[in-house]
Order: structure tokens, then sequence, then C-alpha cells
């Protein structure tokens, strides 16, 4: 079994849940503060010229974004990272480290930003993208060129939860000057630590699991590989799509409790798929953790449990599906996922509306749970009322805003 993680300088192994509230943080030297101070500075004071104390421009370092590197980094068993304004601003960046005439093997099932920004902006660039499935290992090694140079995963997908085998990947990468990188979002290093696997690079939106609380956006990228490291942070320094300190803060804080957020929205999502399954007007359940997933073993090797994301398909179609969506209390129509509050939505008008005239095109009577921590009987009962009055009235429900 490959070593746990470890808190920089220690040799000691330590669990999941010690790292997530210890990792990169250390009192305050000063005043022996123990929260990590937010350091509202955009500029330090030098020694002498060009003598600083490892920090001069705020673009470039803030501790209080320091020491959220140092959390995620040891969360994921990595040796670096660096924190983004937005998941995206962190896609962003790693893809820019690429050149005209580069090809990129992503994943045919992925947040709809992602796709935009692939197939609207960076093919204006010259670089080349192929949409495959890659929960085939064997598709992926056929879509593999002389020029490959990334394959980009999410596993499980947005919104079908889909699952790829990240070894078997990894191993397709080897001596290829091909990198992989994973969007670990879905998932969270509380469930899945692709690095371990084999990948070369992990992905987030901290907006999600990671900050957990609905209150802050930013993004994540984390690699063991020095070069790697270094050609991003270049790049971000020169760009300058960084987080402020305040969204490091609010990150940091809600990273302390990933550990218990993440176990309790996987038993909720769990019980909630299982209400699914078993519901009459209820066509279809996508739920990694259920045994009838088509990649539910995967599941099982890779990750730690299904995860807090389930998406259904109900008999009565696009707009039964709305009226669902609509009906909910404790459910919020809302975009987004990861939050201690439960949100629903319809991804096809919503967060999937970019794909809408392409091949990644979703179901549009599909309806995406982000399940939370609240009560599971109270999120049962709060989806059971909104499905029978959808049943009973079904009228169409106006159409919603895009």
């Amino acid at each position: 079994m490959a070593k746990r993680p470890t808190l920089p300088g220690d040799d000691a192994e330590l669990e999941f849940e010690t790292l997530a509230v210890h990792a990169g943080v250390e009192p305050e030297p000063i005043t022996g503060a123990v929260m990590t101070p937010v350091f509202f500075s955009s500029t330090y004071a030098q020694e002498d010229v060009a003598v600083h104390k490892g920090y001069e421009y705020s673009r470039t370092d803030n501790p209080t974004r320091t020491a959220l590197h140092d959390s995620v980094a040891a969360l994921e068993g990595g040796r670096f990272a660096l924190a983004f304004a937005s998941g995206m601003a962190a896609t962003d960046v790693l893809l820019r480290r690429l050149s005209p005439g580069d090809h990129v093997i992503c994943g045919n099932d992925v947040y709809g930003g992602t796709f935009r920004l692939f197939d609207k902006i960076l093919r204006r660039h010259g670089i080349d993208f192929s949409f495959i499935d890659t929960t085939r290992t064997a598709e992926v090694a056929e879509a593999i060129k002389p020029t490959t140079r990334l394959i980009w995963l999410e596993t499980p997908t947005n919104p079908l939860l889909k699952l790829t085998d990240i070894a078997a990947v990894a191993d397709l990468t080897k001596d290829r000057g091909i990198h992989l990188a994973v969007d670990n979002t879905f998932a969270s290093p509380a469930l899945q630590q692709p690095l371990k696997l084999g990948a070369d690079i992990v992905v987030h939106s901290s907006t999600k699991y990671l900050g957990g609380h609905s209150d802050v956006v930013g993004g994540i990228v984390v690699t063991d590989d020095q070069e790697l490291y270094e050609d991003m942070k270049f790049i971000q320094n020169s760009a300058g799509a960084v987080p402020g300190p305040m969204d490091c803060f609010l990150t940091l804080r809600g990273i302390k409790t990933l550990a218990i957020r993440m176990a309790a929205t996987c038993r909720n999502a769990e019980r909630i798929a299982r209400f699914l399954e078993e519901h009459v007007e209820v066509a279809e359940v996508i739920y990694p953790g259920l045994p009838g997933h088509p990649h539910h073993e995967l599941a099982r090797r890779q990750m730690k449990a299904g995860g807090g994301i389930i998406s259904f398909i109900l008999k009565g179609g696009v707009e039964a599906a709305r009226a669902v969506a609509t009906g909910t209390r404790l459910f919020t129509l809302a975009e987004s996922l990861g939050g201690v509050e439960s949100l629903i939505e319809v991804p096809a008008v919503m967060t999937h509306a970019s794909v809408a005239d392409s091949s990644l095109a979703v179901d549009p009577g599909l309806v995406r749970l982000s399940v939370g921590i609240e009560n599971a009987e109270d999120l049962e009962a709060d989806l059971q009322r909104a499905m029978a009055m959808a049943k009973s009235a079904p009228a169409p429900v106006a159409a919603l805003a895009q």
C-alpha cells in the first residue's frame, strides 16, 4: 500500500482526517494565532534591493495562498500546488503550456465550461482536441497521435458519472511525452487521489467540495513534477489568474471539515440513490455507489465511496424533470455542487447549455443532484413530495433561464 502523505518536514504517517485539519497550517509565529492570517497586502517590504523574505508582490505569492497550496498538495499526496481564481483559470493555465499543433484527448462527458474552453477558444489557437469515451482504455490508446501531449480525464464525469481507469490510462502515457491530467472535483482527495494512480496533474474547482460552503470561487492544480509546476507557476504569474487572500482563507477553512463533510454527503447520497432506484416514476438512476452502475467495480477499486452527486431520468421526460427541479424545497435549484446544502439542476439548460449543439449534448430530461449534509430523511421526503407534485400537475413548466 502506498505511503500516506505527511506534513512537510514530518516523517510520521498521518490519516487523511488529520491532514485535512493540520496540513499547510502552522501557528502564526509572531502572535501564535492558530488560524492562518489573511494577509491583505499587495506588496512586501524588502531588506535590500531584490532581497526579500520570500514575498515581493501578491500576484506572485501570498502567505495565505502558500498555506492553501501546502494543504491541498498534502491531501492529494503531491509536492506542489497552485491556487487560481477559478477552476477554469486553473484549467486554462495548464492548457497554455501547449503549442499550436499539439493534440489533447478529452472525455466526451465533461463539464460544459471545460468543453467551451477547449472547443470554442483553444481550437482557435491551433490546439487539436479529440473527445472520446475514455472509459474504454482501448479507445484512448487508439486516439493517441504522435502529436498528443495531454490526456484530460474527468472521473467521475459531469453529469453522467462515468468512471475512467486512471491507472490503466496512465500506463499508456509512460515514456511517450504525454501528461495525464485528472479533474478530481467530483471525488475530492477524500475519495480519490489520482497522483497515486499514475496521473501527472490533478485539477480541482475548489469552489466545490474543497471549499464546501458555496461562498468562494477558486481552482487548484497539484503535481509531483517540479518542471510542470515551475512552468505553470511562470504562466500564472505572467497571466495573473490568482485568488485573493480571503478566498484562500475561506477555502482553507472549508478544507478542515472536508473528511467529515464527504463522509456525510456520501452516506446521504447512497440513501437517496437507493430511494430513487426504487421509485416508480424514475426511469434510470446514475450513481457509482450502486451495484447497477456499469463502473461500480472500478469505483470500489479507485474511490473510497460513491460520492455526493446523483443523476437520474424521470419517466415523465423533460417536463417532469423541470417540474421536480422547481418543486423541491430543501434541494435548491441552482448551478454548482459540493456545498453543505443540497442542490438540484437540469444540466441540459444550465451547467451544460454550452454543449447543446455538440456531440456532448446532455439528455434534456436529466436531473442532477448535489446531495448535502442535511438529514437524509428530510431530503428523501423533499424529493418524494416534488415528484408527487410533478405527476399530479403535468402541465408544461416555464423554461428555465439560461
